[in-house]
């Protein structure tokens, strides 16, 4: 009996680790060769532990049309502001934009592209003998110039706007809605147009102040959207249960996440800017001489379009190498920032 019984005994050990090593080959299969639910559960939590700013930073260096954008814009940048220098601040061309001279080469532009060479005066020369190149670099200072305080003084004002009517409600909201949407029915032209050349006559810092003050509804309604949004957060919630101020709240809490709307907006307001100002501008409304502007530049040549094209050509290849760099650097901001690209491509 004893003996029938000691085989089967025997043979538990070897099928128990029989399956023991079956098991163990399993697992070592498993664990070299990641299943793709294993892959995407690895990849979502790599990504989880990137901070957003991360994020953010890496779709936006991912958008190529924002890099391509970044690059034009800053080599426009550059070339205007190292040429004819700024502030007092000498430059490389050896030519002031409000200098007369004698015509050379019949005005026609001297630039050639094969060899490469400057000449006496690479854009050519105006109807009164100035230096085109020169003139187009500062009206292009001065485009860029009024751009970015508009854009700053838009992104005050629509930010402050905005977070006040969507955080607080109730009257303080109907008021200063109405206030936007006064604002928003008459068209910009119509207002810059009217007082736009008044306030040109005291220079261009007044000018752009101006236009951010009549440029700023759309920022507004964007970011009194998101505060609206927000405000009903439990984060909120929690600030509030433990007696913080609303002014905390606001600054500290609500509008860190709306950084990515107002970034966004000023960015194109910008964009925007430089076409307000061109247009203003190039109907007499806008910068005054002696200084100038790329619209200013147009408008003042404009009965030698048959005779000079390359008088609007040059200022007009700025204005529009402009917009198009700051709409592609506003496309990637926006790329960048939108929350449901959660997902960080490999």
């Amino acid at each position: 009996m004893s003996n029938h019984q000691n085989p089967r005994d025997d043979s538990r050990p070897s099928v128990e680790l029989s399956e023991m090593t079956l098991q163990s080959q399993d697992t070592d299969i498993a664990t070299a060769i990641p299943t793709r639910e294993q892959t995407d559960r690895i990849r979502a939590h790599s990504t989880e532990a990137k901070s957003q700013g991360r994020l953010v930073r890496e779709r936006f260096f991912r958008h190529k049309g924002a890099l391509a954008g970044i690059a034009l814009l800053v080599l426009i940048f550059l070339l205007a502001f190292t040429s004819i220098g700024f502030a007092g601040i000498p430059g490389w061309w050896n030519k002031d934009y409000d200098v007369l001279a004698a015509r050379f080469n019949e005005g026609k532009p001297t630039l050639t592209l094969w060899p490469f060479s400057l000449g006496e005066h690479p854009f050519g020369q105006d109807v009164l003998g100035r230096d085109y190149f020169a003139l187009t670099m500062r009206g292009i200072q001065t485009s860029l110039i009024i751009a970015f305080i508009v854009g700053i003084v838009a992104m005050v004002i629509g930010t402050t706007v905005g977070a006040v009517a969507g955080y607080f409600r109730g009257w303080t909201e109907a008021f200063l809605m109405r206030i936007t949407d006064v604002v928003i029915t008459i068209p910009t032209v119509v207002i810059a147009a009217a007082v736009a050349g008044i306030v040109a006559k005291y220079g261009i810092i007044p000018f752009a102040i101006f236009l951010g003050l009549v440029t700023w509804t759309g920022l507004a309604r964007l970011v009194r959207g998101e505060f609206l949004s927000l405000r009903e957060k439990e984060f909120v919630e929690s600030a509030k249960s433990v007696g913080a101020s609303s002014a905390r709240i606001i600054f500290r809490h609500i509008l860190p996440n709306t950084v990515g709307v107002i970034i966004v907006s000023t960015t194109l307001a910008i964009s925007g800017a430089i076409l307000l100002e061109t247009a203003l501008s190039y109907l007499g409304l806008g910068v005054t001489a002696p200084d100038t502007s790329l619209g200013k530049a147009i408008n003042d040549n404009r009965s030698a379009l048959t005779v000079r094209p390359w008088l609007f050509l040059w200022p007009g290849v700025f204005i529009i190498g402009i917009a198009l760099a700051v709409n592609f650097i506003g496309d990637g901001l926006r790329d960048a920032f939108d929350p449901k690209q959660t997902r960080v491509k490999q």
